[in-house]
């Protein structure tokens, strides 16, 4: 598809989208550096503003609720005060229908981020990524298939960050539970259990995913590619390749798509917006160089700006048209 033609965004507010996965707080503790401390040879933090941010599946949740769908989010967190906190963020969202199964004992995941003059200089993790127990994989098994059974769900993203929600068991079920109902499996992995999605729709790793996975140790996309769908059975893989674009095979053939050059900010987030894009235009039948279009840029955009962020569908749809966004 030619990137100077203006393109204009589907509608996706007809779309309905489970999302199963880890969440986590982003925490941004921002300030600034103005001198060394007398007590070590350390910079001194000062501290101006503590933001809290919904991260992990809660942020593809809010990716696609921007893009116009509405979210059910299936997940779980901790019996504490930041799971309560995380519990408040997510019932303030219009649009979204969060199922968090709360697990005693467990620490709810916070990431925090030290930023100065918009600079990351530091990030603290507070979290426990240990495996759910099995009482608790067999009772959102339960959850998902009852909730697909008596509602409309068109798609199902399984959004892996290693955290301790997406063990094996519950992932061949859900993925067996959505091939059963007919809905399409959307897939962003990560290495420990990368390759259990056996017979997903879509499957998203990055690069440096599919080549550590598939021993690749050049930039091969075609030949990673080739062994993921050999293992996986899937019908369409993505890899990302950062500022080099996407390779995207639609199970008949693969192509690289290249992405515009912009001034990269922040990375962190930008696989959120990819996936909840990639998710909500195969929903729409749209083909791989489109669906390559959309996702680039929009990725693109959210790296513009600092910390973790989603996309906004006015200068996604400005951008697409042609038009400098407002």
């Amino acid at each position: 598809m030619n990137q100077d033609i203006p393109f204009h965004l589907p509608d996706f507010s007809d779309l309905h989208i489970m999302v199963i996965g880890d969440i986590m707080e982003d925490r941004y503790l921002s300030g600034h550096i103005a001198r060394i401390s007398p007590e070590a040879p350390v910079p001194i933090f000062e501290l101006d503003k503590v933001e809290n941010r919904l991260g992990g599946a809660a942020n593809v949740a809010l990716n696609l609720i921007a893009l116009g769908a509405r979210v059910t989010l299936v997940t779980i967190c901790g019996d504490d005060q930041d799971g309560s906190k995380l519990l408040a963020m997510l019932d303030e969202i219009p649009g979204l229908n969060p199922l968090v199964t709360i697990i005693p004992d467990r620490i709810t995941t916070v990431k925090t981020r030290i930023m100065a003059a918009n600079q990351h200089i530091l990030r603290i993790d507070n979290e426990d990524i240990s495996d759910i127990g099995v009482q608790y994989s067999d009772l959102i098994s339960r959850r998902v298939r009852d909730f697909c059974m008596n509602h409309r769900i068109d798609g199902i993203i399984l959004q892996d960050y290693n955290k301790g929600l997406m063990t094996i068991p519950l992932i061949h079920t859900i993925i067996d539970t959505a091939n059963s109902l007919q809905i399409p499996t959307f897939v962003d992995p990560k290495e420990k259990n990368f390759f259990e999605y056996r017979n997903c729709t879509l499957f998203k790793p990055n690069n440096k995913e599919a080549m550590r996975a598939t021993g690749q140790h050049l930039i091969n996309p075609e030949k990673a590619d080739q062994l993921i769908r050999q293992k996986l059975t899937n019908k369409m893989t993505v890899i990302t390749l950062g500022k080099d674009g996407m390779y995207i095979h639609d199970g008949k053939s693969g192509m690289t798509y290249p992405t515009s050059p912009r001034d990269i900010s922040d990375v962190c987030g930008a696989g959120d917006t990819v996936i909840s894009v990639l998710c909500c235009c195969y929903l729409k039948g749209l083909d791989a160089a489109s669906m390559a279009r959309i996702a680039n840029t929009a990725g693109g955009q959210v790296c513009e700006h600092p910390g973790v962020v989603s996309v906004n569908r006015s200068m996604l749809e400005a951008e697409l048209a042609g038009n400098q966004p407002s």
